[in-house]
């Protein structure tokens, strides 16, 4: 239920006009309420007049207006994700803030009623398929803001062109005073199609009024020169993860670009899936690059994330993780082509108890690599809150030897066994033995086998993925039902079971 005070605030934005002229008699204390109002309501121009006079040093919009799923206690009205339009229009507001100081600057005036200082837009946008058409995708935010430095650095420079005839220094330079900058915090994407204009954004407005400083960078089919470059561009300070995906990088790419990382001595989160690294070309007897790459992962001194998903690494994990001087909390090694012997190197090491998150996904658990799951499992139950086994052949019967140890993982929050073919009665036997899992609140379950149509038949792929086009729909929507029914006579009507990957990919390691 709104507050008093909130359904005030809703009624005064929505009429602009009356809403421009009470700001000027307004307490600070209320434009927090007041852009909470106009966020969730998408008053634009609201919103822009609130920027304006922005009465903080400090704007952070997920404080304000939260994110799905969290801090619901606070904001239970601000459920939906930053529409498009809004992000847009703060974004505007920080601009023309800017142009309008900038201008005073080169007069000479000093009329300052904007106190803001930082914008912070980390954790607002990402690229989850329920977004919708009126959210703002992570690309596109990445964009508009870079857009918004490059602006207002070329306006600051017409500035000090216009200044410099009015006005001289001793030293025949510029004396128009500068205007304070603003310091934009934000989580960046970028891919081949808007490097261009963040590597602008990012080389030009280092020391301009506008500033981007990058807390998670996602790159994506970047070339190796590409990715050092703007990597080289980021201010260390405050960088917590960087993810390059689809980069077809290789060893050789990634040894060259690691070093790169140094710089960021607070990196948390390292994401490398689909390097394109195959440990069967290197020449027999000749290891050199991987032992450059676990070098450079060992020179990361306060990692606890990595991936490094879809790379060949069979038999190579103990080289490549033996450098690291800290324990992993989270682990994404899927379709890696692991050995048991890789596993039990696992089991063994320091990771090993302090893993939080592991995704051993798209191996075959069927026969060799078994035993070696069950003993990593037992020795990271007291840690582990995350597991993903998807695509990894589990039959009923696997499965079921597979519960005891799963079961010791007291802890464990979420647990991903889609793709693997599994019955009605299988997830039926995993529901009531994972019941007592007090946290357990998410388990992504594949379509059952016996909910599969008979006709046209369909073969599995090659992972042994089933198709979900042939699933009877009816079938599985009883099935569906019935296992809700299970969770609620079990007590446990706050646990989601669900077949929907969309709902598994909004899961994240700084979110456990």
């Amino acid at each position: 239920m709104h507050s008093l005070v909130f359904l005030c605030a809703r009624r005064l934005v929505s009429h602009c006009p009356g809403a421009r002229r009470a700001l000027d008699l307004l307490p600070a204390e209320l434009y927090p309420v007041l852009f909470q109002a106009a966020f969730l309501d998408g008053r634009t121009l609201a919103l822009r007049d609130l920027v304006a006079t922005w009465p903080f040093p400090v704007l952070s919009i997920r404080r304000l207006v939260g994110r799905r799923g969290r801090r619901r206690d606070r904001h239970p009205f601000l459920g939906e994700k930053p529409s498009k339009l809004c992000v847009q229009a703060v974004i505007l507001a920080v601009v023309a803030h800017l142009r309008r100081a900038l201008e005073e600057s080169c007069r000479g005036t000093r009329w300052r009623r904007c106190r803001l200082r930082v914008l912070d837009m980390t954790g607002l946008q990402d690229d989850d398929a329920d977004r919708g058409p009126e959210g703002m995708s992570l690309w596109s935010g990445t964009v508009a803001l870079a857009k918004a430095c490059i602006e207002v650095s070329k306006h600051q420079s017409e500035c000090l062109k216009r200044g410099s005839k009015r006005r001289k220094g001793p030293s025949g330079t510029s004396a128009a005073p500068q205007p304070l900058g603003v310091e934009v915090r934000a989580d960046l994407f970028v891919n081949g199609t808007s490097f261009g204009v963040l590597r602008d954004a990012l080389q030009t407005g280092a020391a301009g009024p506008l500033r981007l400083k990058c807390r998670d960078f996602h790159a994506e089919e970047l070339s190796v020169a590409g990715t050092v470059s703007l990597l080289e561009s980021l201010e260390p300070a405050g960088v917590r993860r960087v993810d390059l995906r689809f980069n077809n990088l290789g060893l050789a790419g990634l040894c060259a670009v690691l070093p790169h990382l140094a710089r960021f001595t607070h990196l948390l989160s390292l994401k490398l899936p689909y390097s394109n690294v195959d440990v069967r070309r290197l020449p027999a007897g000749t290891d050199a690059g991987l032992r450059r790459l676990a070098a450079q992962l060992g020179g990361l001194p306060c990692l606890k994330e990595l991936n490094l998903g879809s790379s060949r690494l069979s038999g190579k994990l103990r080289q490549l993780l033996g450098d690291l001087r800290a324990p992993l909390e989270s682990l994404e090694l899927a379709f890696c082509y692991l050995l048991p012997g890789d596993l039990a190197f696992l089991s063994q090491s320091l990771h090993a108890p302090a893993l939080r998150k592991l995704d051993l996904s798209g191996h075959d658990f069927s026969e060799n690599l078994f035993q070696p799951l069950r003993r990593l499992l037992e020795e990271t139950s007291a840690s582990l809150l995350h597991l993903d086994l998807m695509e990894c052949r589990l039959t009923d019967a696997r499965l079921e030897a597979l519960l005891p140890a799963l079961c010791r993982c007291s802890r464990l929050r979420c647990l991903g066994l889609f793709g693997n073919p599994l019955s009605t009665p299988g997830l039926k036997t995993l529901l009531r033995r994972t019941v007592v899992l007090p946290d357990l609140r998410l388990v992504v379950y594949p379509y059952p086998v016996d909910c599969y149509s008979p006709e046209p038949p369909r073969p599995p792929s090659a992972s042994g993925r089933l198709f979900e086009d042939a699933v009877d729909e009816e079938r599985f929507a009883a099935v569906s039902a019935e296992l809700r029914r299970m969770l609620v006579s079990s007590g446990r009507a706050d646990a989601v079971w669900t077949a929907s990957l969309c709902r598994h990919g909004a899961l994240d390691y700084f979110a456990l």
